[in-house]
């Protein structure tokens, strides 16, 4: 501590007294902490906090070729679900001793291409991304010739050939469509979110393998976002009123649920609504909301522990990683006596 008294300042060695290591073994903290045990990492990590002491990245990177950032893109920052999937992804990846940048495209394809860009130009070891729409010539291609180590999370482009997590979106949107069924609804609407996204692909197509199977045919599909306010204005648009609402997700659906009380219909007296999701808010809505629980943080959890192995392996075995859903009956749903 003498030092930091005397000069005002900390620096390696300085950390490396008050922790009781070598200035190698602080080094090895910075740069590559899955090498040392977590009693040590634990003891240069309180030191470096006590002396507030800051590494040079500038100086780190050109020594090792590594940042250590990892960028995230993602296409709204204000929806719980993909914070939720950062937050698992961040979790794995910080105690391998990494940082992060989180950026938001707004459903924006081109601004995907500028923040994709723009983390390029920060020196990013890797990223993981969430697309922002059905395809992006321009990203891939970009990609393609930066040869970014990068995992999707959630959605896709499915031009290009990189390591994939996600859910089987498909059979839960099914499975939910066929309760609903099986219970007496005979007239359904699915509120879709971005119609090209790969998500919203796959889960609208799990409703029409339902409809189909049951030979369902009074029902309606229409396209929006994965937004509470798309779900309330898609609603306000219906001409007729269904016996059930299939939300492409949780907000769409409790959108649904809003427009529908403000017209006069009582959820789930006269209309069935269920989302998909199973974010923390769905089991407090009132009333709380049946729907498709996917596993949001395993999902983050699990692209940073693949991105981890691309960034020290290189490769993985495994190109895509897709976890399973289950529904959750709560109170939106209820039985018709047809």
């Amino acid at each position: 501590m003498k030092n930091k008294l005397e000069n005002g300042s900390s620096n390696i060695k300085s950390v490396a007294q008050i922790a009781g290591v070598s200035i190698s073994t602080v080094s090895r903290v910075i740069n590559k902490p899955e090498s040392v045990s977590e009693e040590l990492r634990n003891r240069v990590r309180r030191a470096i906090q006590e002396l507030g002491y800051q590494p040079n990245q500038v100086a780190r990177s050109l020594r090792t070729g590594s940042t250590r950032l990892i960028g995230f893109i993602i296409p709204d920052i204000t929806n719980p679900a993909f914070l939720m999937m950062v937050k698992g992804a961040e979790d794995f990846l910080k105690r391998k001793g990494y940082t992060f940048m989180v950026c938001g495209t707004d459903h924006n394809v081109r601004e995907e291409i500028k923040l994709l860009k723009a983390l390029l130009s920060q020196n990013v070891d890797a990223m993981i991304v969430t697309c922002s729409g059905g395809q992006n010539s321009d990203f891939s291609r970009l990609v393609n010739s930066t040869k970014i180590k990068l995992v999707f999370m959630d959605r896709r482009y499915e031009d290009l050939n990189v390591p994939y997590v996600g859910v089987d979106n498909t059979a839960g949107v099914e499975r939910i469509t066929d309760y609903l069924i099986e219970t007496g609804h005979r007239s359904l609407v699915y509120l879709s979110g971005e119609r090209n996204t790969s998500s919203a692909k796959e889960r609208l197509r799990g409703f029409i393998n339902s409809v189909k199977k049951h030979r369902i045919e009074d029902f309606q599909v229409l396209y929006g976002k994965f937004t509470f306010e798309s779900g309330y204005e898609l609603v306000k648009r219906l001409k007729k009123i269904p016996q059930a609402v299939v939300g492409g997700n949780d907000l769409v659906a409790l959108g649904a649920i809003e427009a529908l009380t403000e017209m006069g219909h009582s959820v789930p007296e006269d209309v069935s609504v269920v989302g998909f999701d199973d974010m923390f808010y769905s089991k407090y809505s009132k009333p709380a909301l049946t729907t498709v629980r996917q596993p949001i943080y395993q999902m983050g959890y699990t692209a940073g522990k693949i991105l981890y192995q691309i960034l020290t392996k290189g490769s993985v075995r495994k190109h895509s990683t897709i976890l399973q859903t289950d529904i959750v009956l709560r109170e939106t749903a209820k039985p018709r006596n047809n």
